[in-house]
């Protein structure tokens, strides 16, 4: 296996671009979560409206997502991605113009939109770019971004948000769209692309579907879909978990300790994110995948046990972190590698973001069983599904060094 040294230069370039719109992506989603309850006060909002805030850019991440591996089969990935990180960005500083709950909405769904096209577009733009022995360690340095992107967002939050407002907070989210001027001048598309373009007629949306992709397309789906259901699952209720009292099934933590413990468990899901890709090529997509879901599965009902133990909550964090954020780096690899460049954008933004939808009753099926069975319970049995993606996973064929054609 040769050095990343031997990797060209057109390939990094490629991988900055990704990185770059991946992380101004995660800020712009996330400085609305800082931002929540600032605009909750100012419209005079029910928990269940900002909810809905947060619920919608989701549907419409998974949406964009799809739309967008289709418009990157077309138009190229650059050139869809730069349009992704315009939409994204202008959409963010339109969320500063908000006069009513409605406008909240629009924007908010803007927001979404580019959102799930960008990983779409960038994570394909990564894949093709890279040479196969390499791959999946360039798409967890791109996956990687994602944390920097929301440690960037609370740094901003910290510094803007109380001294200037959250209107203001929301204009700086416009940057991307100078950044994406930048990348669309310097960053080429990928070669493979456009010798296919070149060659090969348009394809259907619908192909994807046809007999010889059918397969691939609903395993893959499934495969996604468990995985992301275990994810937003957990996630979406762990700072919860951690600041519900002893009482109640929780670990009772102050707001303070809370956010520490939060920043714990991220740093362990950075140090995954890189991580899974040097496993992914050295021991198979397969293989790699399956161990992060096993150890995934054991380990969050090992800090649901914890609960009144936070010390050892501060030990095991980094663990739950590592394992059930990095295997993300596996979608922008392995879905690359099981669809010809015809219609790989195609069958990556709609394999991961049928995903999505999936796992958007997630949060609900939670917060409902916690209510008979307690938080901790609930995030226990909802990581069995990290069992089942872990499973599925070998119903698809190992790519590990397939050269994309």
């Amino acid at each position: 296996m040769s050095s990343l040294r031997s990797v060209p230069r057109s390939a990094w370039k490629a991988l900055i671009a990704g990185q770059l719109g991946w992380m101004l992506d995660s800020m712009d989603f996330l400085l609305f979560t800082f931002a929540l309850r600032a605009i909750q006060k100012e419209f005079s909002l029910d928990s269940a409206t900002m909810g809905l805030l947060t619920s919608v850019a989701l549907v419409a991440a998974a949406v964009g997502g799809i739309a967008f591996g289709r418009i990157a089969d077309r138009i190229g990935r650059v050139s869809a991605m730069t349009l992704t990180m315009v939409i994204y960005s202008l959409a963010t500083g339109g969320m500063a113009t908000a006069s009513s709950v409605w406008q909240l909405f629009f924007w908010r769904a803007l927001v979404g939109i580019g959102m799930g096209g960008e990983w779409s577009c960038g994570s394909v733009l990564v894949a093709e770019s890279w040479p196969a022995e390499h791959r999946a360690k360039a798409a967890g340095m791109m996956q990687s971004a994602w944390a920097v992107g929301a440690l960037l967002a609370a740094a901003l939050s910290a510094l803007v948000l109380e001294r200037f407002g959250w209107r203001v907070l929301f204009l700086i989210g416009v940057f991307p769209a100078i950044l994406a001027y930048f990348i669309r001048r310097n960053v080429e598309e990928p070669e493979i692309w456009k010798r296919a373009k070149e060659v090969a007629a348009p394809t259907g949306w619908g192909e994807i579907f046809a007999p010889r992709f059918l397969r691939t397309t609903l395993v893959a789906t499934m495969v996604a879909a468990s995985t992301l259901v275990a994810y937003w699952g957990i996630f979406t209720w762990l700072p919860a978990y951690l600041a519900t009292p002893v009482s109640q099934g929780g670990v009772g933590l102050s707001v303070t300790k809370s956010a520490t413990w939060m920043i714990v468990v991220q740093l362990g899901a950075f140090a995954g994110y890189l991580s899974f890709g040097w496993i992914a090529d050295r021991l198979g997509r397969r293989p790699a995948f399956t161990l992060f879901m096993i150890c995934a599965t054991l380990v969050i009902p090992a800090y649901a046990a914890a609960a009144s133990h936070p010390s050892v909550l501060l030990l095991i964090g980094p663990l739950v972190g590592f394992f059930a954020h990095g295997y993300f780096s596996l979608f922008g690899a392995l879905l690359s590698e099981l669809f010809p460049t015809s219609l790989r954008a195609t069958g990556q933004g709609f394999c991961y973001n049928a995903g999505r939808l999936a796992a958007a009753a997630a949060p609900f099926a939670i917060g409902f069983a916690a209510d008979s069975v307690g938080l901790g319970v609930a995030l226990t049995v909802n990581a069995l599904f990290f069992t089942l993606a872990g499973a599925l996973i070998w119903l698809l064929p190992e790519t590990r060094g397939r050269e994309l054609a």
